[in-house]
């Protein structure tokens, strides 16, 4: 009998701890400011760019495209303007975690624009904080830093 109770407490505190970690990742998925400027660090002339890959669901056709979205810009994917604002991964040492803060607009012709998400996506967790749309699904895979090409003739 004493071992059950022992489970039964056991069971409830792991219950509690998965509960606070949840609520906790929700709160910080459904923050809607990204950083400002202020906050990172002095950039200098020829700093890498970062990119924000997703990955693009369209459910009509059942095709996944690889959109690749350089960090303050917009790409279009269907009807859909996805703005990225900041990225952020983990270091290799520590545990495996991609985020991205997007900004995602539905464009139809003869239609107001609709803005869909604004928020933060996790690599780790796409239901966490998921577009909700009937025909398109898009989920965060990853941040890469671009270094300049000195033969694209980019300056």
């Amino acid at each position: 009998m004493r071992t059950s109770s022992k489970t039964n407490v056991l069971t409830a505190a792991m219950a509690i701890l998965l509960a606070a970690i949840a609520g906790y990742s929700a709160a910080f998925a459904q923050q809607t400011q990204p950083p400002t400027a202020d906050d990172q660090a002095p950039t200098a002339v020829q700093e890498p760019q970062k990119v924000v890959v997703l990955h693009g669901l369209d459910k009509i056709t059942a095709r996944i495209s690889t959109i690749e979205i350089p960090i303050g810009e917009s790409a279009r994917f269907g009807t859909l303007k996805i703005t990225a604002r900041t990225c952020h991964k983990q270091p290799p040492e520590e545990p495996p975690e991609t985020a991205a803060f997007l900004e995602i607009e539905e464009i139809r012709p003869g239609f107001e624009k609709v803005r869909l998400f604004t928020g933060w996506m996790f690599a780790s967790s796409p239901a966490l904080s998921a577009l909700e749309h009937p025909v398109y699904d898009v989920w965060v895979t990853d941040c890469k830093t671009l270094t300049p090409d000195k033969d694209s003739g980019a300056e």
